[in-house]
């Protein structure tokens, strides 16, 4: 009998851990930090496909978007601290309100943004970009492609690195003026040629405050997917060791 109750009484004490144990990850999930992978090329050279962040919930406030799934116990956000030009942020795509999308914050309420000739302008005045050496892509079957890379500053003086398609321009080169919206920020990719973004606004279009959902801090894994998951042997040339606790700027 005594053996029967320890041996329920452990079963009870582990399923008791186990509980904590998922309440803790959902309160840090929730309130601190939340892991997220890249899964397009829209940030390129800052962000690549395989890379795993961490994104600080806390940035920015809370909102309905910092709940599991969502849940809409509250409108409007919490704590609100507003974003800074240059931060790069996770947020739920308006059109749909569910997919995440990440991108650079580059319009702040009340900004007038437009891109011409492949320069982004902001409140009238164009900003500063120095071409460096090429961005060099290379795919794991050993192909490669070249894209011509800058330097940008912001107007506050953050600096980030973007790349274009050499050659000629697309529609998203060339753009009409935007307005941002009270309450709302304009987005866009720093690989400018491949990404879906705010100079769309038929699919992503300006972001309203409550679809923030945090500011990309820490890059924790990276793999190039040349190794599937039952691969372990090839694991150790698929990881991208040098960009594990990377800072995101």
């Amino acid at each position: 009998m005594g053996g029967s109750r320890k041996k329920h009484g452990g079963l009870g004490e582990t399923i008791r851990t186990v509980v904590y144990a998922v309440l803790i990850a959902l309160v840090v999930r929730t309130l601190a930090f939340e892991p997220f992978n890249i899964p397009s090329k829209s940030m390129v050279p800052t962000l690549l496909v395989g890379d795993y962040l961490f994104v600080a919930k806390y940035s920015y406030g809370y909102s309905r978007h910092s709940m599991p799934l969502s849940l809409h116990l509250f409108d409007g956000r919490v704590f609100f601290k507003m974003p800074e030009r240059g931060d790069v942020a996770v947020f739920k795509v308006p059109s749909d309100n569910r997919t995440d999308y990440i991108k650079r914050v580059i319009g702040l309420p009340g900004d007038h943004i437009q891109v011409i000739h492949r320069v982004l302008y902001i409140n009238g005045k164009a900003t500063e970009r120095k071409q460096i050496e090429d961005y060099v892509e290379r795919d794991p079957r050993g192909g490669a492609q070249i894209f011509t890379q800058y330097i940008e500053t912001l107007p506050e003086g953050r600096t980030h690195l973007i790349i274009e398609y050499p050659g000629s321009e697309s529609t998203a080169d060339n753009t009409p003026e935007y307005v941002v919206p009270p309450n709302h920020y304009f987005m866009m990719g720093d690989n400018r040629d491949n990404s879906q973004d705010s100079r769309f606004l038929g699919a992503v279009g300006y972001v309203p405050e409550e679809n923030l959902v945090g500011r990309a801090e820490i890059i924790f894994f990276s793999a190039d997917g040349s190794a599937a998951l039952w691969e372990l042997w090839r694991w150790p040339w698929a990881i991208r060791w040098d960009r594990f606790l990377t800072l995101i700027h």
